[in-house]
């Protein structure tokens, strides 16, 4: 192959696509890899390759010194059959080599919202605007009127593989739940609307900079040696030095919000919510994460069974029943309703 002029691999069939004994040959990307012994003490690999609809677990028996060669984050050409075991599909990895990611087109491995991007967006300033507190209202603009980093938030996924994890998935997370916020900030007296928005915009802000979404999403250097939420309250602190006269109290609860928001010490928060807004954000983020999760890991059950597979991290199977004829997608009294309104 010319290196000047590599041949193009042409995608064919995606995961979604995938159904019980096909015979897959398809170049993929592998997303993870993992080494056992048989019983026999022969080696084998358990992988999952992925492309933009999904992903898909694999079991390399044979040909494994071919397939030790290609490293998670590949581009692997894979020649596979399709079954299911224990209710899942999963693919029979007859081989798998790494090719050139100079060869293939990165639009097809990279998943990508099915929300209008700019919608969206819209509808998030929109509620920004909403506001009345004049610092925090200053700090959302300070994020807001940095082209750059509206381009990163528009693009960043919100995680690796628990939920939207996805291009644009932050925005389309951020957005839900400013628009929970909206519904849930005043049903509490007491509660500050203000500081439980700018949480919830805010929150994930970090992820901009913790996750890399080339052609896979992955963490970068700095996201494994920092998390989002260290990374989240640099960002905040270097915003809040822009304005003037920013109260120092009202810096640290905004920066209390990011930091306790996944709730407790062994989840990431160097320290759990102290204030009623930081426990409301903890639950509204942990609502909206969770269903969206549960959606897709749904939605990517091809059986024809009324239950899914186990769930490993949420250790349970779920019941399908009508919700497996509808979209992973956010709900649509939520987040598509609001980009509707910014139309």
């Amino acid at each position: 192959m010319n290196p000047m002029n590599p041949i193009i691999c042409l995608k064919k069939k995606f995961v979604a696509d995938i159904a019980a004994g096909d015979s897959i040959e398809e170049v993929f990307v592998l997303a993870e890899k993992n080494s056992a012994l048989r019983r026999d003490g022969k080696p084998f690999l358990t992988v999952v390759l992925a492309d933009k609809s999904g992903q898909i677990k694999g079991v390399v028996w044979d040909n494994v010194e071919m397939a030790l060669c290609a490293a998670a984050g590949d581009f692997v050409q894979v020649h596979a059959t399709a079954n299911e075991y224990r209710g899942a599909l999963q693919l029979v990895v007859r081989s798998l080599t790494a090719v050139p990611a100079a060869s293939i087109i990165p639009a097809d491995y990279l998943p990508v919202t099915t929300r209008d991007v700019e919608l969206m967006f819209n509808r998030l300033r929109a509620l920004s605007e909403t506001i009345t507190a004049p610092y925090l209202k200053a700090l959302l603009g300070a994020f807001w009127n940095d082209a750059e980093l509206v381009q990163q938030f528009k693009c960043a996924p919100a995680a690796k593989t628990m939920h939207h994890a996805y291009v644009g998935g932050l925005l389309e997370h951020t957005l839900s739940m400013a628009l929970l916020v909206d519904k849930i900030g005043g049903h509490y007296s007491g509660v500050d609307r203000d500081m439980l928005l700018v949480g919830a915009v805010l929150h994930d802000i970090g992820k901009v900079r913790e996750l890399s979404y080339t052609h896979r999403i992955d963490y970068t250097d700095e996201g494994r040696l920092l998390s989002h939420i260290v990374i989240g309250v640099e960002m905040v602190d270097a915003k809040i030095r822009t304005i003037e006269g920013f109260p120092q109290n009202l810096a640290a609860m905004v920066k209390h919000m990011i930091i306790s928001h996944h709730g407790v010490r062994e989840f990431g928060s160097p320290e759990p919510p102290k204030t009623i807004e930081a426990v409301l954000l903890n639950y509204i983020d942990e609502i909206d994460a969770r269903v969206n999760a549960i959606r897709e890991f749904i939605a990517a059950e091809q059986t024809g069974s009324p239950w899914t597979s186990y769930h490993r991290l949420l250790e349970r199977h779920f019941y399908k029943g009508e919700a497996a004829k509808k979209s992973a997608a956010p709900d649509e009294s939520n987040a598509q309703r609001g980009t509707r309104n910014a139309e």
